[in-house]
């Protein structure tokens, strides 16, 4: 529920843009620059935040940071100028921020560690659904009953998860300074509080695991580059390239979106424990979809699976890549680790959005899914050199032990 609604109050002015800029009196790409506001408070902050915030009770950070978010939307439905909605969209990306660096590692506390991809993928599932279900319904509302009501209507949900979240999530105590941990629960069912303790499993050297984040967090941010490069302006090329109709590029955006909410359920049935092989069955997944829309882009059909084929291995990207950081991040640094991820993935998203609007300008929409194909190569590669350095600096530790 809290990661649907975070998603949802992301991205929901991307399908409000007329009705804003009418009403606040600028124009549309204004209104989207919102969005572009949103994530990149969230990259400059949460890093920080997660450092500042790492001896809170995570459970009452969570309560205090969705009461936060559920605070900026009410702002943002209430404001009486873009200034104060341009504050209220900040005060958002810093709630935003913090609640997706600490959900991951929070998920983390709660199951062994050989769960922990499914653990991720049930999280993060909440954000597939709020692009298949929130953020439509979200649109059809605000078309309905104005953009404020649509505002209000889901700063009222969120407050309603907020609720679930303080009354059904248990407190977590990070009390382990192991990457290898084993689940306790504590005898008060009171407080049905869960703590975290650690197995007779070695930690492995510090340098080790800080190295292995910070390639994890290289690989998301390349891959989310390519990503956004291609799918920021996906519509367009479905219509001028692929030939897809005005009236069906809803219905196959819908589909993109469904299978990537299938894509969460093969990560947690079967990916999540191998998260090394999903990632390079993903990425060469998507490699092949994407280098196929770039070739053969005037073939509907052969576009249209290519497209839900994207949409099927692209979804399995965001949960194997963060199942590899919380696995290669010790508890001590876990929470830290995952802001760091989520500064990465934002990146990408910023990134990738300017790197495709440049490429736009100068060449066109057709090179785009070849530059994207060109970052997911380069994450392939990282992803080899990775595995190799990685366990080299792992058989020299045996060795030298």
């Amino acid at each position: 529920m809290a990661t649907f609604l975070s998603v949802t109050i992301e991205m929901l002015p991307t399908g409000l843009l007329p009705e804003m800029s009418d009403e606040l009196g600028v124009t549309e790409s204004m209104i989207g620059l919102t969005v572009s506001v949103f994530a990149f408070t969230v990259v400059l902050s949460s890093a920080l935040l997660s450092h500042l915030t790492r001896r809170f009770d995570r459970h009452k950070l969570v309560v205090i940071v969705l009461l936060v978010l559920a605070a900026s939307t009410v702002l943002t439905a209430f404001a009486p100028n873009y200034g104060v909605l341009i504050a209220s969209r900040v005060l958002g990306g810093l709630a935003h921020g913090l609640f997706w660096a600490v959900m991951g590692a929070y998920a983390s506390y709660l199951v062994p560690k050989e769960q922990l991809g499914r653990a991720v993928s049930i999280s993060l599932g909440g954000g597939s659904l709020a692009f298949v279900f929130g953020v439509p319904l979200g649109v059809t509302l605000g078309h309905a009953v104005g953009w404020r009501m649509a505002f209000l209507v889901l700063a009222g949900l969120a407050l309603v998860g907020t609720f679930f979240v303080y009354k059904f999530l248990p407190p977590v105590k990070a009390g382990a300074s192991t990457p290898t941990m084993s689940i306790a629960v504590a005898s008060s069912t009171s407080t049905g509080s869960v703590t975290v303790l650690a197995d007779s499993t070695h930690a492995p050297r510090r340098e080790q695991s800080v190295l292995a984040v910070v390639i994890v967090c290289l690989i998301t941010a390349v891959t989310m580059i390519g990503q956004y490069t291609f799918y920021t302006y996906i519509t367009p090329f479905l219509e001028r390239s692929v030939g897809v109709s005005k009236d069906f590029i809803s219905p196959a955006l819908f589909g993109y979106g469904v299978m990537g909410l299938l894509s969460l359920v093969i990560v947690a049935a079967w990916l999540g424990s191998r998260p090394r092989l999903g990632l390079i069955i993903a990425l060469v997944t998507v490699f092949v979809s994407v280098l196929t829309l770039a070739v053969w882009p005037g073939f509907l059909w052969l576009g249209i699976i290519a497209f839900l084929m994207w949409g099927l291995a692209g979804g399995m990207l965001p949960p194997l890549l963060q199942t590899r950081v919380l696995r290669a991040a010790p508890a001590r640094i876990r929470d830290v680790s995952s802001a760091f991820y989520t500064t990465a993935f934002n990146s990408g998203i910023g990134g990738g959005a300017l790197v495709g609007a440049l490429a736009l300008e100068h060449w066109g929409l057709g090179v785009l899914p070849y530059i994207h194909a060109a970052f997911l190569v380069v994450a392939i590669l990282l992803v080899i050199v990775a595995d190799v350095v990685l366990h080299g600096v792992k058989q020299r530790r045996v060795i030298e032990h």
